[in-house]
């Protein structure tokens, strides 16, 4: 092989790490830190019109929620957050939330990411890091 064509092999090798190295996270993909945030705001609000799911929140400190669900979410989006809430099992406890309601608040997050222009690629996404929360959640 001729040095040329080498270096042309070595340089594309080169391009393709720094390409993958520089990929989207899906806290990229979600807007960063501005498009957590406006999706936990766009969440909140959809939990506030629920009937059914607002009494869960009624006596909720909302600007710490609104705090620990961006941490939250950019945490589990490979953001640059670390979560610095109570454990699931702590937050729920005495809440004896069932599978109707959990899947309730599920549907209310992909309202909020759909208003934020989320794709459904993504949200399936974010909604997969955050399903091994779902046994520390019900019947607590």
């Amino acid at each position: 092989m001729t040095i040329i064509i080498k270096q042309m092999l070595a340089v594309a090798a080169l391009s393709a790490m720094v390409s993958f190295a520089q990929a989207d996270t899906l806290y990229d993909d979600l807007g960063g830190q501005q498009g957590v945030a406006n999706i936990v705001d766009d969440y909140i609000t959809e939990i506030s019109f629920d009937k059914n799911i607002y009494p869960f929140f009624k006596n909720t400190d909302i600007e710490r929620l609104r705090t620990k669900l961006q941490e939250q979410f950019c945490m589990v989006s490979n953001g640059p957050c670390e979560y610095t809430g109570d454990t699931m099992e702590a937050v729920h406890a005495g809440m004896q939330i069932d599978k109707s309601q959990f899947n309730r608040v599920v549907e209310l997050l992909q309202n909020a990411m759909t208003s934020q222009g989320v794709s459904y690629a993504d949200q399936n996404r974010l909604i997969q890091r955050l399903a091994p929360m779902r046994p520390a959640i019900i019947h607590r």
